[in-house]
């Protein structure tokens, strides 16, 4: 089955999940019952498991997801949307959940810019984000420990001079197969 084929896949089960209004079990506010937000990774084997593993429901917390579950720098989205999330949501904490096994974490930028080039994108392209200031060997960075890399982002939150000194912030571990999760030591 083509990739285009699952999405239509997706999309006629959408038509049937809004007609039935399966979408009334899901009803909540966008304001986080637990006032907590937490940044993990895309990584396909949390999708469920995270939320299920926390006994997380819909509206219970903010969820921001991105690849390695990290900070970038200073203005990347993540922070955007954590601060969005504290000063305009509710939100009095962040849980930063790095996992087992992570793909972000063997990611090499010389390799990813290699395959972007077969992928078709232009040298030019590239020289041009550099010439404007992209880093990519710190962008595309991968990480040797999910804990440090997760230690490395809650410090970059806490020093954060936009972030509000009364908003909690912790790190934590989830086994990516058991879900269980551990407070980092620091």
């Amino acid at each position: 089955m083509t990739t285009h084929q699952i999405v239509e896949e997706m999309l006629a089960h959408n038509r049937r999940f809004v007609q039935n209004r399966e979408y009334e079990r899901f009803s909540t506010s966008k304001y986080p019952d637990k006032k907590i937000a937490i940044l993990t990774c895309m990584d396909t084997r949390l999708v469920e498991l995270l939320l299920a593993a926390l006994g997380i429901k819909n509206g219970d917390v903010k969820l921001i997801k991105n690849a390695g579950g990290l900070v970038t720098g200073p203005f990347d989205s993540a922070v955007r949307s954590l601060l969005v999330g504290i000063v305009e949501l509710g939100v009095e904490e962040v849980m930063v959940i790095g996992h087992t096994d992570c793909g972000a974490g063997h990611i090499n930028a010389e390799n990813m810019i290699r395959h972007l080039i077969e992928r078709g994108v232009s040298q030019d392209h590239i020289d041009m984000m550099r010439y404007c200031g992209i880093n990519f060997e710190k962008w595309l960075r991968g990480f040797d420990s999910v804990e440090e890399n997760t230690a490395e982002t809650v410090e970059m939150l806490r020093r954060h001079p936009l972030m509000p000194p009364d908003v909690t912030i912790r790190g934590y571990v989830i086994d990516s197969v058991t879900g269980q999760v551990r407070p980092l030591e620091r």
